[in-house]
């Protein structure tokens, strides 16, 4: 017999705003034990000193998740020159001090403009990719630095807020990244453009693909609703699994087919797509999953909602 899982069966995607100074994962687990939700994973990591928006997907949405973690982001950010950082930002041990007094406006438009588009990036030492199954933060906090291939990422937008000239000036951007893009690399690049070393200082997360920040909640509100027991109000901040992949052509399946699916069978559906992922909701418009189409024209299930048992 199949042990029950421990917590509440939850399904949805929470927005929250990713307080300064934690990690990405203890806010899912604060976000999990609010819930008492029974299964829970977010969507790509935000580093320590960075806030923002943070989806995290509860129950069968985390099945949706890499379509989040894939999505295009955008940030708002402060880069600080004349200073390299051991981490790229802020939280990290001082390299390098240089005088960035010759670094005006102009020059440094001219550093974005060549940071926009399709480009390559070096992932920083201090990140979670891994070699050999270790983490490359690991490797760099033993000082131990290995070489990393260049990256294909696109910045669709770099651009400056506000500037502030000095000995250490500071810059206020913008950027609009495809996924994998690291901004604390992007700030280094920049910096290394005009002559000098630089790091971040602030780092907020505006946008998820279609998540944006207005829409987010904060720890505290949820810790709050969670001391009333109001479980209700909790719930209904949920968004739904659905919205993760509403992105897909929609498929509505009758209810034969729809059992044949739900039993993990490849159906054909008239007048569907004829190629690639689709969003599957059987004839009462209840959302069941994404499927893929098949070379010979049938759907085949790929990611199916779990219906609960009462």
């Amino acid at each position: 017999m199949a042990r029950r899982r421990k917590g509440r069966a939850v399904d949805g995607i929470l927005l929250l705003n990713k307080p300064k100074g934690g990690s990405s994962n203890r806010a899912l687990q604060q976000v999990k034990g609010v819930f008492f939700a029974q299964k829970a994973g977010h969507t790509g990591s935000l580093d320590p000193m960075a806030t923002g928006v943070l989806p995290i997907c509860l129950g069968e949405a985390t099945k949706f998740s890499q379509f989040l973690l894939n999505a295009d982001k955008a940030y708002t950010a402060t880069i600080k020159f004349g200073e390299l950082m051991s981490t790229g930002d802020a939280e990290g041990e001082l390299v390098d001090s240089s005088d960035a007094s010759h670094i005006t406006e102009e020059n440094l438009l001219a550093a974005i403009a060549t940071l926009t588009g399709e480009i390559k990036q070096v992932p920083p030492m201090y990140s979670a990719l891994k070699v050999d199954g270790q983490p490359l933060y690991k490797l760099a906090r033993q000082g131990i630095e290995i070489a990393r291939k260049a990256r294909d990422i696109t910045i669709f937008e770099y651009s400056l807020k506000a500037f502030r000239p000095g000995e250490k000036a500071e810059a206020d951007v913008y950027v609009r990244s495809s996924k994998g893009t690291y901004i604390r690399s992007l700030a280094e690049d920049t910096a290394a453009a005009l002559g000098v070393g630089g790091h971040l200082t602030a780092l907020h997360r505006v946008q998820v693909g279609q998540f944006h920040e207005k829409d987010v909640v904060t720890q505290e509100q949820l810790q709050a609703l969670r001391d009333k027991e109001a479980f209700a109000e909790m719930d209904a901040l949920l968004i739904p699994a659905e919205v993760a992949v509403n992105h897909l052509p929609l498929v509505e399946v009758d209810e034969p087919s729809s059992y044949y699916i739900r039993l993990g069978q490849a159906v054909f559906v008239p007048n569907a797509p004829t190629e690639g992922l689709v969003r599957l909701k059987d004839e009462t418009g209840l959302f069941i999953g994404m499927g893929e189409v098949l070379d010979d024209g049938r759907i085949t299930p790929r990611r199916l909602i779990a219906q609960h048992s009462e």
